[in-house]
């Protein structure tokens, strides 16, 4: 599975990669695969950290677990592949973009995002077909939480967009002093239609402290 994360990642993430935990948890995503339907493909499960330059990261999505629908997932989180429709979250996410920002993508695929800088990671990275959250609790979250801790750590300027309570749970592992923490309900219908999402502005948030930061901003 991990001949699938390119270099630079491995070299930062080398002590959990090498860690008993991950060991274990390479093992049972490798079964899995080999007798069930597992999404998104094997090639696909580091593309958060694949599209996304370490030298050049400077925003941090954290989603949940991948789409568990057929030809959905594409290893960045809320994104799906090109031909596929837009799901509930997704539509919700571009029409908070339009509000903010009038920009109105014609297909739901991120990678753009990741390819400028932007670390689109799942909580956990692998999914069984139809159901949703069946790989919670085999090792995913510890090991995005070390990814996200050692980020804050090592990092300086980084944008971290948490939408959602599960995604809030990572901010006690960032110092707001040295990165730009945004925070809003999750674009899923029931937040979104509760008032948790609509508003928020993070898009323009996210360019504006790039900006001030001498960064380049997010073309979204």
């Amino acid at each position: 599975m991990m001949n699938h994360l390119i270099e630079e990642w491995k070299s930062f993430l080398e002590l959990e990669i090498e860690s008993e935990y991950f060991q274990q948890l390479e093992v049972a995503v490798k079964k899995e695969y080999h007798g069930k339907c597992i999404y998104p493909p094997q090639e696909d499960v580091f593309n958060a950290f694949n599209y996304c330059s370490l030298d050049q990261l400077k925003v941090v999505l954290i989603g949940q677990d991948p789409y568990h629908g057929k030809g959905q997932a594409n290893g960045l989180c809320f994104s799906v592949k090109s031909d596929q429709k837009f799901p509930p979250s997704l539509k919700n996410i571009f029409k908070e973009l339009k509000a903010d920002l009038t920009i109105e993508p014609e297909n739901g695929d991120l990678s753009h995002w990741a390819k400028q800088g932007m670390l689109m990671l799942n909580t956990v990275l692998t999914v069984r077909e139809g159901q949703a959250n069946s790989h919670a609790g085999i090792g995913w979250e510890k090991f995005t939480r070390a990814v996200i801790k050692k980020i804050a750590e090592e990092k300086n300027g980084v944008v971290f967009m948490l939408w959602g309570g599960q995604a809030q749970k990572f901010e006690k592992l960032i110092d707001s002093n040295k990165h730009c923490i945004l925070k809003s309900g999750h674009p899923s219908p029931l937040s979104a239609n509760r008032g948790f999402w609509f508003g928020n502005n993070h898009f323009s948030h996210t360019n504006i402290y790039l900006k001030s930061a001498g960064k380049l901003e997010i073309a979204w």
